[in-house]
């Protein structure tokens, strides 16, 4: 079996490892990048009808600006966001599993959203809501991350960001396969690598179980 590397920001690379062992994946964490929360200031809460939450770091780092947005209702991309959501004392007005554009297409088009993301993001596609965006936390590249033995990987890509930077890290290419949570990730990365190939859905679920299959394939000689 390959051993597959998982790059995403602590505690979502542990959480995935987690995962993916209890797949009988021989999974380690190699993070690329650190979260750490950006100064911000909450805006008048009535102005909104909801909060759109697409990571759980939002709410690890979104400190006390969150206490003034408690009456906001949540809607929430992946499960993992939803319950820190839940713990935040947010109620959940709708869970989506399959990507920010899946969510938005399938709620009300005429609510006015507050957006409480990371430094980086993607936009929305053809969004009918109103969104505001305001950014409370960053992803810091970590510097000489440790990839190890990355000949026959297979190397979880969960953004176009850490697919850029793994790209910049990795050695020699011909012999690691890619699994990508998106196309975007995936172009990200490059060409050159054994495979490239991108998950049926935007979420980890959906990863891991194609992470299984490139896992499952005889190493490259």
């Amino acid at each position: 079996m390959r051993r597959l590397l998982v790059l995403r920001p602590e505690p979502g690379a542990s959480a995935t490892v987690t995962k993916a062992r209890e797949r009988g994946l021989d999974a380690v964490a190699v993070p690329l990048f650190e979260i750490e929360a950006v100064a911000w200031e909450a805006p008048e809460a009535a102005s909104f009808d909801g909060l759109l939450l697409t990571s759980a770091n939002a709410l690890r780092c979104g400190g006390k600006g969150l206490e003034a947005l408690r009456g906001l209702k949540a809607y929430a991309i992946g499960e993992a966001t939803a319950e820190a959501s839940r713990e935040a004392g947010f109620d959940i007005a709708a869970t989506g599993d399959a990507g920010i554009d899946r969510l938005l297409g399938s709620i009300e088009p005429d609510l006015k959203l507050l957006h409480l993301c990371g430094e980086e993001r993607c936009e929305p596609d053809g969004a009918r809501q109103k969104i505001t965006a305001v950014t409370v936390y960053r992803s810091k590249p970590i510097d000489a991350p440790n990839l190890g033995d990355t000949r026959a990987a297979v190397v979880l890509v969960h953004s176009p960001r850490a697919g850029r930077r793994f790209a910049e890290l990795a050695d020699d290419r011909s012999s690691i396969a890619i699994a990508a949570i998106s196309e975007a990730a995936a172009e990200a990365v490059g060409n050159g690598w054994a495979g490239n190939e991108v998950a049926d859905q935007p979420n980890d679920d959906a990863l891991l179980a194609l992470a299984a299959s490139l896992c499952d394939k005889p190493d490259p000689k």
